[in-house]
């Protein structure tokens, strides 16, 4: 390999015009060559020669050769050793020989670069493909796992042995592919799409072809127009198993974007090795995404300038790699693998087939676009009084004020606090001069009050999240701490709250009788029927702390099932050796969908900030 051997059979020619070889071009090269040498008749001669390298083309171009017709050579070349393709076997923590090699993957440590995998695969993907059936919508087919090339799964369940892909050609800029276990009911997000009843691409007309690799098995999806491979998941890292599954894929270019909020956003041209874990969460890990929820969505910039765009519909905790190759892997604790592509061309296009897809965001009120004022930690409804004063008397541009948990009786939901006893009116008084005002809600509600309707009301509904198999509810500790008591200030924070914090309970946003309960509860509170002076008309509510966050990892007396909160697999969340439930409930919590079917908080966690927010939308 990497020599080339040019033999002269007949070198009894002389040439008159002493003709030479200058160049030569190497196809399918994957790594960059970084040196050559030229040897006729097996004896190297010194060169001065010109090496360049098209990534993208996989092209190697070297000039400067003197080769003479009629004369042997042998030309050699040697490649920089390239770890890009590599592809991790082992993503969990502390890898080590023995256990990648159990794996039945290959250990070779780079000490120059700890973000290269240690552990990467050699082999092919177990699963090969079988009776795959084609309509003029799609395609389907089993694919069918082969037990003599399962690997060792240290800690993780065992691969399923049939599988079930579905490729659909919805529309002519958009298609989707999804695996899953069609023998065994598995979760999958309860978030409708906006799909058409029946595809309505026509074979002519569509941007996209898609192949399926029959052994080992791999899908990809090429666009038409250009020919250029925009997915191509023909890897050795695919395995679906009931808490792991990964795929990966080589993609069209390096220019990436998506996978987080603006400073987590990438758009580079020399991808380097970075995880971004999705699950959401309070305090903020090494890896995250967006605190309150995420989408699993990239857009990619092909070579040629053409954009698409990618989401997987999953939920449950993830993290998604990317490498200089360049790939991506993602790795999810459950549900399905469940795919959506968007062609534009454009990236205009894109973001409009995606938000088609998903949804189109909520248009803003005119004034929430003007000057806005929050912060934590007003001690009193006339330090805000005075705020709006000062504002006016300085001129400075100021449309919008809000208030904190600070405004609540003892930070509990739906109620005011002594010191904020003229907010009422004070937010009467500033929407007169044609200002708005926003109030705060956390979810999670308090279990230690003597009289708290809200609470008394929400149990009566049976709204909040439950262990499963009983009628208990899940509590943790968030806001507030427990009434009557005299709370220690020079304690540690953790201190006070394990000692002061009151039982917190966590409304289940899904089932239809938390909705109708939450509902009311801001309309009272917004109307107060029965003492409308103490009405609270404000303009906009500001929901937080709805990853859902605690002030304690899980629930009081801790979580039951070691399982489900310390999966085989924990995604690079910040915390690894802490599971999933690091200031957040117990994964075990039993909620319900607005049709009955029970689901676990493990599957929907990600899914608490867009439950709580339909209805207070609404």
């Amino acid at each position: 390999q990497n020599v080339l051997q040019m033999n002269a059979i007949n070198s009894n020619y002389a040439d008159p015009n002493n003709l030479k070889f200058e160049e030569i071009k190497i196809l399918g090269v994957v790594q960059e060559i970084t040196s050559v040498t030229v040897s006729p008749n097996n004896v190297m001669e010194n060169s001065t020669l010109n090496i360049s390298y098209n990534p993208v083309e996989k092209v190697a171009h070297i000039t400067g050769l003197q080769l003479e017709l009629g004369k042997s050579y042998t030309v050699k070349w040697t490649q920089q050793p390239s770890f890009n393709g590599r592809f991790n076997c082992y993503p969990g923590p502390n890898p080590t020989q023995e256990k990648c090699e159990q794996l039945g993957c290959v250990w070779e440590q780079v000490t120059s670069n700890s973000d290269i995998p240690p552990c990467y695969y050699s082999s092919d993907n177990a699963y090969s493909v079988d009776k795959i059936e084609y309509t003029s919508s799609g395609l389907s087919a089993n694919l069918t796992l082969n037990s003599v090339k399962t690997r060792a799964n240290e800690n993780l369940t065992m691969p399923i042995g049939t599988l079930r892909l579905e490729v659909k050609y919805h529309l002519n800029h958009m298609l989707q592919f999804k695996i899953y276990d069609y023998q065994n009911a598995r979760y999958e997000v309860p978030v409708p799409l906006n799909l058409p009843n029946s595809p309505t691409s026509t074979d002519k007309e569509r941007l996209y072809e898609v192949s399926v690799q029959k052994k080992p098995f791999g899908i990809q999806v090429r666009r038409k127009s250009t020919g250029t491979v925009i997915w191509d998941s023909q890897l050795p890292t695919f395995t679906f198993s009931d808490m792991f599954i990964q795929i990966s894929t080589r993609l069209a270019s390096q220019y990436i974007y998506g996978f987080g909020e603006t400073e987590h956003t990438m758009f580079r041209r020399n991808m380097s090795w970075h995880t971004w874990g999705m699950f959401t969460r309070d305090q903020p890990p090494t890896y995250k995404l967006n605190s309150y929820g995420y989408q699993p969505f990239y857009m990619a910039l092909e070579e040629d300038g053409n954009a698409h765009g990618v989401l997987l519909l999953n939920s449950n905790a993830m993290d998604v790699t990317f490498q200089p190759t360049p790939a991506l892997t993602y790795r999810t604790t459950g549900g399905i693998l469940d795919f959506y592509m968007v062609l534009g061309p454009t990236p205009e296009l894109v973001v409009q087939e995606y938000t088609s897809l998903i949804g189109r965001p909520v248009m803003p009120p005119y004034w929430s676009l003007g000057f806005q004022l929050c912060r934590y930690g007003y001690r009193n409804d006339s330090e805000i009084s005075q705020l709006v004063e000062d504002m006016k008397a300085a001129r400075i541009p100021y449309d919008v004020q809000y208030v904190d948990i600070d405004h609540m009786e003892r930070q509990l939901d739906f109620t005011i606090g002594t010191r904020f006893a003229g907010l009422p009116s004070l937010i009467n008084r500033i929407k007169e001069e044609g200002m708005r005002f926003i109030i705060i809600l956390d979810p999670a509600i308090s279990g230690n009050e003597t009289n708290y309707p809200t609470f008394s009301r929400g149990v009566q509904n049976n709204v909040f999240i439950k262990w499963p198999n009983t009628d208990d509810i899940i509590y943790s500790k968030v806001w507030p701490f427990l009434p009557n008591v005299q709370v220690d200030e020079s304690l540690p924070e953790q201190t006070q709250i394990e000692r002061y914090g009151a039982h917190a309970a966590f409304p289940d946003f899904f089932r239809n009788s938390t909705v109708e309960w939450w509902k009311r509860e801001i309309l009272e509170f917004y109307n107060n029927p029965t003492n409308p002076s103490r009405s609270v008309k404000f303009d906009g509510l500001w929901i937080d702390m709805n990853e859902p966050a605690a002030f304690l990892n899980g629930a009081i007396g801790g979580c039951r099932n070691d399982l489900l909160n310390m999966p085989p697999y924990i995604p690079h969340l910040g915390y690894r050796s802490d599971g999933l439930t690091v200031k957040t409930p117990c994964m075990e919590g039993q909620q319900y969908l607005p049709d009955g079917t029970p689901v676990r908080h493990y599957d929907v966690h990600s899914l608490y900030g867009w439950s709580q927010t339909k209805p207070t939308l609404e």
